[in-house]
């Protein structure tokens, strides 16, 4: 059930669990503010989005870029509302061995994922205090649970969600605001397509996934699924909880 009037910003929201997410919220019934990188992208998943009599609008900002974050924000606030349901999706990967992250890497991947975070929780958190009401979902990562050769920086700022997740839920918690992280596991995105077709996985991935329960690659729309309870008003009573959409990967 969602709560009448909603207004979400999905950042990352272009492509991958990002666009597959706002395509689910908008049929829960919320607006949606569709923020990416490229406009082209966000603006293809709000035309989506309105084209199934939803409401959207298409932002671009990079999230490690504070004031681009203010001014989306502000934007959609004023064709939308007031937002009272944030995902943080909007990432970076990069495959690197640790000996070879230099700092201008460390920094890149940080300031994206786990900085950009931080940028856009703060900038709607007025809106979710003002309405005594509000739900952030964080997107970590499985290889922050499990560990990932060659994507240290990668996990240490998913690992980083993690941590940011349960604090803030402890914080917020008395003002009506849940927070909860997913934890993808191998799901068909396009940053995972680039993975295999660069061969920068330690195995085939079709290897990979042959040793999980269910035994396949998940898709963007499953990992939205989850997305989607957290963000709903039934998940009232659940913060700073982790959920792995990962086919049963051992944690």
């Amino acid at each position: 059930m969602t709560r009448p009037n909603t207004v979400a910003l999905v950042t990352g929201g272009g492509g991958g669990i990002g666009a597959a997410t706002c395509l689910r919220l908008a049929r829960d019934g919320m607006a949606v503010g569709v923020l990416g990188q490229r406009m082209a992208n966000a603006r293809e998943v709000a035309d989506a989005i309105i084209a199934e009599g939803g409401r959207a609008l298409a932002v671009e900002a990079d999230v490690a870029d504070r004031q681009a974050v203010d001014a989306a924000v502000a934007a959609i606030r004023a064709q939308l509302g007031p937002i009272t349901v944030l995902v943080n999706n909007a990432g970076i990967e990069e495959f690197l061995p640790f000996a070879e992250i230099d700092d201008a890497a460390w920094d890149r991947v940080m300031a994206v994922n786990l900085k950009g975070s931080y940028h856009a929780t703060q900038a709607v958190l007025p809106d979710m205090v003002a309405a005594g009401w509000g739900r952030v979902v964080n997107l970590t990562a499985l290889g922050a649970q499990i560990g990932a050769s060659h994507m240290v920086h990668y996990t240490a700022s998913k690992g980083g969600m993690t941590a940011m997740t349960r604090s803030l839920a402890v914080e917020l918690g008395p003002k009506g605001i849940t927070v909860n992280a997913v934890s993808p596991g191998f799901i068909l995105t396009p940053m995972a397509q680039r993975a295999i077709d660069g061969d920068l996985f330690p195995l085939p991935y079709e290897q990979i996934v042959a040793t999980y329960p269910v035994p396949r690659v998940g898709q963007p729309h499953e990992a939205a699924a989850a997305i989607a309870f957290f963000c709903s008003e039934e998940a009232g009573y659940i913060t700073g909880q982790l959920l792995g959409v990962n086919g049963g990967c051992a944690t």
